[in-house]
């Protein structure tokens, strides 16, 4: 049966200072030995992840993260991928045997935000007194639990802990079709099948946006995109909204008509993890590039790029011919991202189906702060195709 996506879990971060148990109070609350436990400080050394289902909140994951008082040139490094935890995390749990700048640094980091905090005060068997649960409240910690993890005391309080913070969390639970379908509709997804899709599988957005057109009690019609004007001849009324892959968008929209509305895969994801306005705004940066500007193409998957890859060749080649120039474009993949973007005149991102909603934002928030455009692939395309305005018609929010 396939499992809940990584990217639609609530992911909860376990943060701290070296040796002060973050790993062995993971390891207490979810009953499972997923992190290596010593005395020696920095045992942690890279996040630690696990994917579970933690009623009554449901799927999760769990990600443990090295001390962020790492120190020396590898604990930099530990540091920074820690940092990159962040980005992705919906509920912070602080860990500490005693509440100093570190743990107040990452309270406000995390305040600042909006994302959720519990201050876990550990160690409870080794302290004599309440001076950590009580520096926590004082700097404006809602939820502050004692615990020691060596006997699980404490382990219940902060299962309570983490099941009231989800309720109150600004977690999204909005779908890829909210307002676009109806019960009883019929929706066209054009899939093209190429050497990037694994043989017997599916892209995660297609599978993502079939399963939610069901939900919908709605008929979801799959073809690829050489099967689609044979469809709308076969069908006795017009679908009422047809979704494309971003790279079949100039052929489908020359053999559906106008009436019909039309997007892509990856523009409902700029609405379903990002912020779609922003990103449409976005776009328009890409109407003033000129030759020699640089623009940077992010993607969340680190696959091996295979033949006419679409972020590497197709989007490059379509930004090119629609600047009439050449353009210094930088390609990243997966977490790796320059720390500073402010050389670039936009930052296009692929749909971020792999991610969750939180670290789509972060991005957003770093080009944000260096007054960087930020938009996505399905965007990009049908601005550089001619067809912004027709891709972007389905979406009320627009108008």
């Amino acid at each position: 049966m396939q499992k809940t996506p990584k990217a639609l879990r609530v992911h909860i971060g376990i943060f701290g200072r070296r040796n002060v148990g973050k790993s062995s109070v993971l390891n207490v609350l979810i009953g499972q030995k997923i992190s290596i436990v010593s005395d020696v400080a920095g045992t942690t050394t890279d996040p630690v992840e696990k994917v579970m289902e933690l009623q009554p909140i449901g799927p999760v994951v769990f990600i443990d993260t090295a001390g962020i008082d790492d120190v020396g040139a590898l604990g930099k490094m530990r540091v920074e991928q820690s940092k990159k935890v962040v980005e992705r995390t919906d509920i912070a749990i602080i860990v500490s045997d005693e509440w100093q700048d570190y743990e107040e640094q990452l309270y406000r980091l995390f305040k600042d935000r909006g994302t959720p905090v519990i201050a876990v005060a550990n160690k409870s068997d080794l302290r004599d007194n309440d001076s950590v649960e009580a520096s926590a409240k004082t700097a404006g910690v809602k939820r502050v639990v004692s615990t020691n993890a060596i006997n699980a005391e404490g382990m219940k309080e902060l299962k309570t802990a983490l099941i009231a913070s989800v309720k109150e969390s600004p977690l999204d639970t909005a779908t890829l079709v909210d307002g676009l379908v109806e019960e009883g509709d019929v929706v066209i997804l054009v899939t093209p099948v190429d050497i990037e899709s694994p043989r017997g599988r599916m892209l995660l957005a297609q599978v993502q946006a079939i399963r939610e057109v069901l939900d919908k009690n709605a008929t979801a019609i799959v073809a690829k995109e050489d099967r689609i004007e044979g469809i709308l001849k076969l069908l006795k009324e017009p679908p009422q909204l047809v979704i494309t892959d971003s790279q079949a968008f100039d052929m489908i929209s020359k053999i559906v008509p106008e009436s019909i509305p039309l997007t892509s895969f990856s523009i409902l994801f700029a609405r379903f993890k990002g912020d779609l306005k922003q990103m449409v705004d976005g776009a328009n940066a890409i109407g003033k590039l000129k030759g020699g500007d640089k623009v940077l193409i992010a993607e969340a998957c680190t696959h091996h790029p295979i033949g006419d890859d679409i972020g590497r060749v197709k989007l490059p080649r379509w930004l090119r011919e629609f600047v009439g120039d050449d353009l210094d474009i930088d390609v990243v993949a997966g977490r790796d991202f320059p720390d500073d973007i402010s050389p670039y005149k936009v930052v296009i991102h692929c749909g971020a189906c792999v991610w969750n909603k939180q670290q789509v934002l972060s991005r957003i928030g770093i080009a944000n702060d260096a007054g960087v455009a930020f938009t996505n692939y399905g965007i990009a395309i049908a601005y550089s195709l001619g067809i912004f305005d027709r891709a972007l018609r389905p979406f009320a929010e627009l108008k």
